[in-house]
């Protein structure tokens, strides 16, 4: 089914839409106008996108190309402020992703994950999704986004960590690692080039390249072929990257990932490497895997100096709210982490004022709301005690409770740390605000 809108034919109801037009390389028509074009174009397909129509089914157009704005840089550090534009939506950072490996952040609604968590981009998993539900049922829904219900942006991590964590059921070589499902036993290859096919597939809006994540204690010998390998694993997927295009009618990013382990040389080597390909986008790997604190903040410092500003930079896996915010001060734009999810099941919850541990009798007759200065409406609908009891009690609604208002928090503090970038006193703001973080109520 076709109609006309805005002078424009587009197909209907998730139909595949027709392929746009390549621009004749000989226009005369300013750059400037051309991407002021592209702006609007994209905005307008949002828009378009985010109307239900046509007895609710959605309209979907070819969108622009991922852009990132620099919009505003702390004087006295790396602390920045901006705007990733995808197909699915604007991500502002700095930006906490939550992780919903098996396309749930597990016990979240995408209602509440929109509307209270009011998450910007959510993750996936390459490998988790790959094995369950697998690639042929993605496509038939026509990608993560329509198979989970989600409508704002989406991040696929390549399954690289997942698949290197199996340690005695995989293989490395060079055509890629060989590994056992941790479900069934069944052995698979992933290839840089297939991760990339099936991350088109899943048609997520970024998509990770294919690396190995060696231990945070690794010798300088693994540590240097370990990089070695990953560098020519990723030529190879950014070939395949390049060769191919999207499946539902929306571009895709694709991130290569700065190894290195522990050593200043290789992590500068590891960022020239990823620097020099030109995405649009890049990530930093390899970190919080058992190495100093300290350490990990050294490598982030080195690392950024060589990223390009004007790109996002990933920082991948890194997130205790103190984790964050120095990663931020350090121009940090991007982090995930299960921490507020998996605390908040186990009954941790971050706040402004200190940690909460909701099994703590302290909080047995506690009547007070669960956080008086929450963002999330279970903040403010449920008191201390009865979340305590719904702990102890092991019910179901405590994980619901935890996971939400942890997921709020840390939204939250993306928010606080954003406004006080622009307000040019996020340095100060940091320094005063950590300590309350970690204090153990």
């Amino acid at each position: 089914m076709r109609k006309f809108l805005f002078g424009q034919l587009v197909r209907i109801g998730g139909l595949e839409p027709p392929r746009p037009q390549t621009l004749d390389p000989k226009s005369n028509a300013a750059t400037n106008y051309a991407i002021c074009a592209l702006r609007v174009r994209c905005k307008i397909t949002q828009f378009l996108r985010n109307a239900q129509i046509f007895a609710g089914r959605t309209i979907v157009l070819y969108l622009c190309n991922m852009n990132f704005n620099l919009q505003h840089t702390c004087a006295d550090s790396a602390a920045r402020a901006g705007m990733i534009s995808t197909a699915h939506g604007d991500i502002l950072t700095p930006i906490f992703m939550p992780v919903g490996t098996v396309a749930s952040v597990k016990a979240v609604h995408q209602r509440d994950l929109a509307d209270d968590v009011k998450a910007h981009i959510i993750l996936g998993n390459t490998y988790h999704l790959y094995l369950r539900p697998g690639t042929e049922i993605l496509h038939q829904a026509g990608g993560l986004h329509r198979f989970m219900g989600w409508e704002r942006p989406i991040l696929t991590d390549s399954g690289g960590f997942q698949v290197f964590s199996l340690a005695a059921n995989r293989k490395l070589k060079e055509e890629g690692a060989w590994f056992r499902s941790h479900i069934d036993g069944s052995k698979h290859l992933f290839t840089p080039e297939k991760v990339v096919d099936i991350q088109r597939i899943i048609g997520s809006d970024i998509m990770m390249a294919l690396d190995e994540c060696p231990p945070g204690t690794a010798d300088y010998d693994y540590a240097y072929h370990s990089l070695q390998l990953t560098q020519r694993w990723l030529k190879r997927g950014w070939d395949r990257f390049k060769a191919t295009e999207g499946l539902y009618g929306f571009s895709q990013t694709f991130f290569p990932i700065v190894q290195g382990c522990t050593y200043p040389e290789l992590r500068r080597e590891s960022a020239k490497f990823v620097a020099d390909l030109g995405a649009e986008g890049n990530a930093i790997g390899g970190l919080a895997v058992g190495e100093p604190t300290e350490v990990m903040y050294d490598m982030i410092e080195v690392v950024n100096e060589i990223l390009p500003a004007d790109k996002p930079r990933y920082l991948m896996g890194v997130g205790t709210p103190a984790n964050m915010l120095e990663a931020i001060d350090r121009g940090v734009d991007m982090m995930d982490c299960v921490m507020p999810t998996r605390n908040g099941r186990n009954g941790m919850l971050f706040t402004m004022n200190g940690i909460l541990n909701m099994r703590n009798l302290k909080w047995a007759n506690d009547f007070s709301p669960l956080d008086p200065d929450g963002t999330s409406f279970v903040d403010h609908a449920y008191s201390r005690a009865y979340v305590r009891h719904l702990f102890v009690s092991q019910e179901l609604l405590a994980l619901q409770i935890g996971a939400i208002h942890n997921l709020c928090f840390y939204l939250h503090l993306m928010d606080e740390a954003r406004r006080h970038i622009i307000e040019g006193d996020f340095s100060q703001w940091k320094r005063a605000i950590i300590p309350q973080l970690t204090h153990r109520l």
